[in-house]
């Protein structure tokens, strides 16, 4: 059956499948290190500094990977991610006594590496796999990918406080290395080897985009995401525990669920934002969005800060901004897949998932950071500073007139 599929079609769910197991590790191994290293004793701020290297070396993957991307094949860059995650969670298989924050943070460099040439391949084989004029197919399949991977990072989430609960920290990698294992001698068959190499081979000057849609769809991008990551990453898990009492499975267990739901939303925002009534969507839609999700954690940490019902604050909304954020996201996945060349797409879906990963890195210092020296309600005020910036570059986003959607 599945031979019989379209070429495309074939590839499209191949990328997928590595990009969804590639996820579930991802998110299992961010718990599995959160809540392990926690009960160890690390402060939130030593806490954060392990994944610093992480989300440094995404910064560099990205701007460096859409390069190698567009000259050697997207292929090559999606299994060479596969094999760096099997080597980062084989670092952290050592003996308790190994696992110094140097060592801890080297691996999670491997990771974070992994990750985004994983993310970056993935996203930027969809341009090449629609033709430009459906614009409205290329919408539906990058918020399908985007909902996907969000709603399995989820269920990693929870397999992360399960394998710790069950197996502990060092089997818990073992297990992961071997699934991804398997997925690499697939994708090492499967995949096509000319996918996303560009006719010319591009300059390494090129790595940084000369276009004006892509360049301030960056910064938003960056601010959008640091707002997310000071209060989730490192903060919330921890103040759910430690204040709410909360144990590792369900503190695990809320945190995928919460993913999950991001995820299924991101899945369904064309239809949110229009693509039924035959509208794809454009700057002045992710204006709207982000200014919504603005608004929304300003109450948010308002509520926080006066202590009025914390729990059922800070859960309920959690839950409201997840699904405004889930379509700020699937908005910015498909406008940047869309403002792309096609030509060595990857090139310019680096720089911007640079900036993503930028903003990730930003938002995790200051998330351990700010938790340790004033609070969880101070963490809020700055993902809301940080998402009225988002709202404020949104305004340059290019606008267009409504147009039909090509399926």
């Amino acid at each position: 059956m599945f031979a019989s599929l379209n070429r495309n079609v074939r590839q499209y769910m191949l990328v997928t499948f590595n990009y969804w197991n590639f996820t579930v590790t991802d998110g299992a191994l961010r718990m599995l290190v959160v809540l392990y290293f926690h009960d160890l004793g690390y402060s939130t701020l030593e806490i954060a500094s392990l994944f610093l290297f992480y989300e440094f070396f995404g910064v560099v993957t990205n701007l460096v990977g859409g390069w190698l991307g567009a000259r050697l094949g997207l292929n090559k860059t999606m299994n060479l991610g596969l094999a760096m995650q099997i080597l980062a969670l084989g670092m952290l298989t050592v003996p308790d006594v190994w696992l110094t924050i140097p060592w801890v943070m080297a691996a999670q460099a491997l990771s974070g590496i992994a990750k985004d040439l994983n993310k970056m391949s993935a996203k930027s084989s969809i341009k090449t796999l629609v033709p430009d004029e459906k614009q409205g197919a290329l919408y539906k399949w990058v918020a399908i990918l985007t909902g996907s991977k969000n709603a399995l990072k989820g269920v990693g989430f929870f397999v992360g406080g399960l394998l710790l609960t069950t197996v502990g920290f060092k089997y818990a990698m073992v297990l992961m290395a071997s699934v991804l294992s398997l997925v690499l001698i697939g994708s090492l068959i499967g995949l096509d080897s000319g996918m996303g190499k560009a006719k010319s081979k591009p300059k390494f000057k090129q790595i940084f985009s000369k276009s004006p849609s892509i360049n301030i769809l960056s910064a938003a991008r960056m601010f959008l995401f640091g707002a997310r990551d000071v209060w989730f990453v490192v903060a919330l898990p921890i103040y759910l525990g430690s204040v709410f009492g909360w144990e590792h499975l369900w503190v695990g267990g809320f945190l995928a669920c919460w993913v999950i739901a991001y995820g299924f939303v991101q899945g369904f925002a064309p239809k949110i934002t229009g693509k039924s009534e035959g509208k794809v969507p454009d700057g002045k839609a992710a204006l709207f969005w982000a200014g919504l999700l603005a608004l929304v954690t300003g109450v948010i940490a308002y509520g926080v800060q006066i202590q009025w019902q914390p729990e059922l604050v800070i859960v309920g909304g959690l839950m409201i901004f997840g699904a405004i954020f889930a379509v700020n996201s699937s908005l910015h996945s498909y406008l940047i897949v869309s403002y792309a060349k096609g030509d060595g797409v990857s090139l310019d879906v680096g720089f911007y998932y640079m900036a993503n990963a930028m903003g990730r890195l930003i938002g995790t210092i200051l998330s351990g950071w700010i938790f340790q020296v004033a609070g969880f309600a101070a963490c809020l005020w700055v993902s809301f500073a940080f998402l009225a910036i988002t709202t404020l570059i949104s305004v340059r986003l290019p606008k267009r007139k409504s147009q039909a959607v090509t399926q």
